[in-house]
């Protein structure tokens, strides 16, 4: 029996391997550098990031109600509905009149002068509810 077995260059291969082995493992230091600026990041990045991440999103909404873009007659429609509230929320602020009401499909609206207080209630007609908007300090010449 002898005392070594001889070593084939396998063995020669792996021990070499195993002794040169802490030699190359060698690591540098880890800096972390951010890119949002949301946490520290350039700044100037970020309107590039909320491109990408608006691009790339594909959620809805189930519950968004979808605008469609009023017609002409629409945009007329509701123009001259907030014309007529103005004026006749100026016509009860100048004391022209004591109170006054306007009436449309969607909603209700009175105006009232209160004693130098303008009251204006608004009625939601179709879920129901009603809205009061109490502005102090009226004065009437």
């Amino acid at each position: 029996m002898k005392p070594f077995a001889p070593l084939n260059h396998k063995r020669y291969a792996a021990i070499a391997l195993l002794i040169a082995a802490p030699a190359l493992a060698t690591a540098g230091e880890l800096i972390y550098k951010p890119i949002n600026p949301s946490f520290g990041g350039d700044p100037f990045v970020g309107s590039y990031l909320l491109g990408k991440a608006q691009s790339q999103d594909t959620n809805t909404d189930p519950d968004a109600r979808r605008s469609q873009p009023l017609s002409p007659t629409a945009r007329l429609i509701q123009s001259l509905e907030s014309r007529l509230i103005s004026q006749l929320i100026s016509d009860v602020g100048r004391g022209e009149i004591g109170e006054g009401s306007f009436d449309s499909d969607d909603f209700g609206v009175v105006v009232r002068d209160d004693g130098g207080q303008l009251t204006v209630q608004v009625v939601d007609k179709l879920t129901g509810d009603v809205t009061t908007i109490n502005v102090g300090g009226l004065f009437n010449p």
